[in-house]
């Protein structure tokens, strides 16, 4: 043996192969690429497999194709070519949609586009008829709801005249008050009466004497030297009020021969006052007729 090779082992000088010095005893590193462990055993000689495998070598391909895949080194512009290889997927796959969708119509007949066409039409005509019937309808509703207001307001107007006419609820307004001073005891129910036609003929409205309320079937009487209204005695002064223009029933009073000088020719004393607001509040119970029915239909 040569003289360079005492004290060291030396190994071919072959490619994939490399020269290992001396190992430290008590299982340290002495170099790159070697573990910590226990002291190893003759090192392994020329002609041995594992003498030129690295640590990269002892992998097997799996472990090699798993470690060079994950985890993932992407650059810049290998992401930038996967956005626009996506969203050309996504525009290719929306296109072919689109035409299979398409292709129905496409591959119709004539006479099934007309058809199709036909029911289009057909719908949209009945879509716009029932448009119109629900607009005509909300249309009714709305009037109907008007001409209902109305109505209740003219009935409860009608009502209210009617019962001033039939003496069933109170009424006001401007008009005259009559008081007949009768200290004679010479007035006598006829006389009254005159008094009330003449007054409904001037346009009187409402008409009260003392605490009785005249009316279209009010009757005068006369009974052991007093009068009697629809059989209620009334007692002297004769307080007469009436609710309508001042300026016709006054006059209509004072007209020569009329009522006022008829009174005073029996010695009574008449005298007749105009008022802004006269009150009738004397009320009749209205009464249901028995055999009288409206012939309105």
């Amino acid at each position: 043996m040569p003289p360079q090779a005492q004290g060291r082992p030396v190994t071919a000088d072959t490619p994939g192969t490399r020269a290992e010095g001396p190992r430290a005893t008590g299982g340290s590193r002495s170099g790159p690429g070697e573990r910590v462990g226990p002291a190893p055993g003759p090192a392994p000689g020329p002609g041995s497999p594992a003498a030129g495998r690295g640590p990269e070598d002892a992998l097997t391909g799996r472990q090699r194709l798993v470690k060079g895949v994950w985890p993932p080194r992407l650059t810049r512009a290998q992401l930038i070519v996967a956005l626009l290889l996506f969203g050309l997927g996504l525009g290719l796959a929306i296109q072919v949609r689109s035409t299979n969708e398409n292709s129905v119509l496409r591959g119709a007949r004539q006479e099934d586009l007309v058809r199709i066409l036909d029911e289009l039409d057909s719908r949209t005509q009945r879509l716009q008829d029932e448009k119109r019937r629900l607009e005509n309808q909300r249309t009714e509703l709305e009037n109907s709801s008007d001409q209902a207001e109305e109505a209740r307001k003219q009935t409860l107007q009608k009502e209210q005249q009617l019962g001033v006419l039939a003496g069933t609820v109170a009424a006001q307004g401007p008009g005259i008050t009559i008081t007949i001073d009768d200290a004679r005891g010479s007035v006598e129910s006829d006389m009254l009466l005159d008094t009330v036609q003449e007054l409904r003929a001037a346009g009187a409205e409402a008409i009260q004497i003392g605490k009785v309320r005249v009316v279209a079937g009010t009757y005068f009487s006369d009974s052991g030297g007093a009068i009697r209204i629809d059989g209620r005695k009334v007692t002297r002064p004769y307080v007469v009020k009436v609710i309508g223009k001042p300026e016709d029933l006054e006059p209509a009073l004072n007209i020569p021969g009329g009522v006022v000088q008829s009174l005073e020719k029996e010695q009574a004393t008449v005298s007749v006052r105009r008022e802004k607001k006269i009150v009738v509040d004397a009320l009749r119970s209205a009464k249901r007729p028995d055999y009288a029915r409206s012939s309105s239909r």
